[in-house]
């Protein structure tokens, strides 16, 4: 039985100082509801609303958790990130630091090749060790559902084998993980002089495999100058879409490649970085539905002082998302809610659209609007409360956390007191 078949626990959450639903229509300024509570029943939300409204004899036995007047959110949604790979890239951190671009790094052996060597002679094993305590920390950031993509094996065998390590992380963790093949994320060096035939087994072979063995939902491809040009990440994608897995695209991150277009003509259901997609492009993709994942933490790790704007994407009509698009080499970061403080500080959005794109907009860039992202009746029971009643707080002192609780299916899975001192459940 899948993990997200298994029946949730009840709650009643009560004692709520502010909550935020991100229910359409609760205004986008951040103001909520106040006075409010949460009931879960067998792990899915029956109601959200003024603590007043709650039927009392549908709480009647149910375990209480005091919100403590705090502020109550959705659970968090980091909807782009490579947690499994093994090895550092702290010098090239440095490096950047010096003046070296990504393009130089990357020509010099370093970049995503550099971690792909050191993922391909870890063992599953070892993968799976380094990895679990990344999404224990992303739950205790009050992330409860997250995105892992694959791309650092770039071979057959080490793709499926850090697929199947995302997919043991989900069953081991009360995380729901969703699972991306991003076997397009470079050419590796053994395939430089053939690329034709690279793509060809990806699309013929890779493919089919991941298929086989039920590894992922979605289809990923790094479109750009240094990895693989529009008319090779289409084919990749478009053999994905063929074989069931929905496409998503890595979309004019370091120049206007084409990533953006493609998403928009393939119907991509997430187009993630976009610091160079024109007006057009952004036209295009709203018209498709494509949600913009916006990755300001890339921007801090490369040096840079130019953040993507989320003012264009959204007067175009798109959803926009942030993710911390945690990598060892370009966003070495688990921490969601600074990625809503550069939104705010250096992207133009506004205290509601922030909430959004860790929340609901988020979901809806992994295909899960209808289950997470929200606090609504029929939605999962997945919740984070945080010291503080004001929504703006989280966001305003960066770098640390004001997460208090966090539940995941009703059951509370991270609690952190005023002190900072965490409890997680035993055996984690």
């Amino acid at each position: 039985m899948k993990k997200t078949d298994k029946p949730g626990s009840s709650l009643f959450v009560r004692r709520i100082g502010r909550l935020l639903t991100m229910e359409p229509g609760e205004g986008s300024d951040g103001t909520g509801t106040q006075d409010a509570a949460v009931v879960i029943r067998d792990g899915e939300v029956l109601f959200a609303g003024p603590e007043s409204d709650v039927d009392r004899e549908a709480v009647r036995g149910m375990p209480i958790l005091d919100a403590g007047q705090g502020l109550v959110t959705p659970g968090l949604v980091d909807c782009h990130t490579h947690l499994v790979f093994a090895g550092s890239r702290a010098d090239e951190f440095e490096a950047r630091g010096a003046g070296l671009s990504y393009e130089e790094i990357t020509r010099r052996g370093g970049g995503i090749i550099r971690t792909v060597e050191s993922t391909r002679a870890a063992s599953r094993d070892e993968l799976f060790t380094s990895a679990l305590p990344r999404v224990w920390m992303a739950l205790r950031q009050g992330i409860t559902t997250l995105e892992v993509m694959s791309g650092y094996g770039l071979n057959l065998e080490a793709e499926l084998r850090i697929l199947e390590v995302v997919r043991d992380l989900d069953r081991a963790t009360p995380s729901d993980i969703v699972p991306t093949f991003l076997g397009a994320h470079a050419v590796p060096p053994e395939a430089r002089d053939d690329r034709e035939r690279h793509v060809d087994a990806i699309v013929k072979e890779w493919i089919p495999a991941v298929v086989e063995a039920d590894l992922a939902r979605f289809c990923d491809c790094f479109c750009e100058t240094v990895a693989f040009s529009r008319k090779e990440a289409g084919k990749v994608l478009r053999a994905g879409l063929e074989a069931g897995l929905i496409p998503k695209v890595h979309a004019d991150q370091l120049s206007r490649s084409g990533g953006s277009q493609l998403a928009a003509e393939i119907g991509a259901v997430s187009a993630a970085h976009l610091d160079f997609a024109s007006k057009n492009d952004l036209d295009a993709m709203a018209r498709k539905g494509v949600v913009g994942v916006l990755l300001p933490g890339c921007g801090i790790s490369l040096g840079q002082t130019r953040f993507p704007e989320g003012g264009p994407l959204l007067d175009a009509g798109m959803r926009v998302a942030l993710s911390t698009d945690f990598n060892p080499g370009t966003s070495m970061t688990q921490n969601l809610t600074l990625m809503g403080t550069l939104a705010m500080a250096y992207m133009g959005m506004t205290i509601g659209e922030t909430w959004a794109a860790i929340t609901s907009s988020a979901a809806a860039a992994l295909g899960l609007s209808h289950r997470v992202g929200r606090l609504a009746p029929g939605y999962q029971g997945d919740l984070v409360v945080f010291h503080t009643n004001e929504p703006r707080e989280p966001f305003y002192e960066y770098g640390g956390s004001q997460v208090s609780k966090v539940v995941k299916r009703g059951v509370v899975v991270v609690q952190r007191s005023e002190e900072g001192e965490i409890s997680l459940p035993a055996g984690t």
